[in-house]
């Protein structure tokens, strides 16, 4: 009798324990102010999301969002980094959308012996040399989206390019992306301020140099004011534009209208891509945010989030880092985006798709998947990684 009754007390004491089992702390640090600020939203809303529909677990596992709006300033990054895991005990941090943003803050992170799961934010700079064992990286490295629009618009013939970027990592990373790959003649290439929004200048110099095709990444309300300004300028209809991901996301093409309709664009994940994953993510962010355009930054943080999933289910928890590192390389959940591998820099190998921009059915310019334009791509960087 005494057996049976402390065999009980046992089992309802392992119970107790497990039903008051401590939430895993995962810390986003992302841009939720400024031009860019949706961005984050959709990074942060993406991987809530995903934490729904477990009822508030990953792979089993209770977690907690811990979220703080970097202001889109390095400085800003690395001082939430350090009070996320020096007052918090977070381990797993994840969130960062800008490069120059990434740059400062991860090596921090991984220094300190914490995990970092970038959503987007893919520098050059950490994806070689300088890769390291506790970052892993769900979107793409910066240069792999550009070189895939340089694989576009080579073979839509094109032979005269006009580049121009910010004057950051990220956008020197995209036109050395699109020129490794795009072959033809460079004829103009401008930086511009991160934080420029009249393009009047560099309008001119387009117009002067007459390109036959015009490659510009200017991520979240940048890009709207340059495509606006083009569109003003009367450029729009004499000089084409390849578009990336990062400038053909729903609330730009929501904003844009009718400016973007017909231009062409790449992307590594598409609303109309038909996996079941992708259709249970889609219809789960209508229903949750029905006023609000999907975006790649969406679907970057639920596959995070579903990432950090199959970790915790291997794991049950963060106890054991070099668990659930090994985890995370194994990459064994299923992406909205279809087959998804890490390379030997824990960064994606994945396919590349040719969209083009239409005018929906609810007279809102969207999106079609016209072809796969690239299969199983990793990135440039990955054989200087010694992992």
């Amino acid at each position: 009798m005494k057996k049976t009754i402390l065999a009980f007390s046992l089992f309802v004491g392992l119970a107790t324990s497990a039903l008051a089992q401590e939430p895993v702390k995962i810390g986003v640090i992302t841009t939720l102010s400024g031009p860019g600020g949706y961005l984050g939203k959709d990074v942060r809303d993406g991987m809530q999301l995903a934490i729904n529909e477990e009822g508030g677990k990953l792979g089993g596992v209770p977690v907690d969002l811990i979220v703080e709006d970097d202001a889109a300033k390095p400085a800003n990054g690395r001082q939430i980094a350090e009070k996320f895991m020096n007052e918090q005990g977070v381990k797993l941090l994840s969130g960062i959308i800008f490069s120059n943003i990434a740059g400062a803050t991860v090596p921090d992170i991984v220094d300190n012996g914490a995990l970092y799961i970038s959503a987007n934010a893919g520098p050059s700079g950490l994806a070689g040399k300088e890769c390291n064992e506790n970052y892993f990286v769900v979107s793409w490295q910066n240069d792999t989206l550009h070189e895939v629009s340089g694989i576009a618009a080579k073979d839509l013939g094109y032979k005269r390019a006009f580049l121009l970027a910010p004057n950051y990592q990220a956008g020197k990373d995209a036109l050395e992306g699109f020129k490794r790959t795009f072959n033809g003649e460079i004829i103009g290439e401008i930086y511009t301020q991160l934080e420029q929004t009249d393009y009047s200048a560099e309008m001119a110099q387009i117009r002067a140099a007459a390109p036959d095709v015009v490659y510009q990444f200017h991520p979240g309300g940048l890009g709207i004011a340059f495509v606006r300004q083009y569109q003003q300028a009367g450029l729009l209809g004499k000089f084409p534009m390849v578009l990336s991901e990062a400038n053909a996301d729903g609330v730009m093409l929501k904003a844009l209208g009718d400016a973007v309709i017909g231009q062409v664009a790449t992307s590594h994940w598409a609303e109309d891509l038909d996996n079941e994953a992708n259709k249970a993510f889609v219809s789960g962010w209508k229903a949750a945010y029905p006023d609000r355009p999907l975006t790649t930054y969406a679907s970057q943080g639920y596959d995070t989030a579903k990432l950090i999933a199959s970790a915790l289910k291997a794991t049950g928890g963060v106890d054991d880092i070099d668990a659930v590192r090994t985890a995370l390389r194994k990459a064994d959940f299923v992406s909205v985006r279809g087959d998804f591998a890490f390379g030997p820099n824990q960064h994606p190998v994945q396919d590349w798709h040719l969209l083009e921009v239409v005018k929906g059915e609810n007279g809102v310019a969207t999106t079609v998947t016209r072809k796969k334009l690239a299969e199983d791509i990793g990135d440039s960087y990955s054989a200087a990684c010694k992992l």
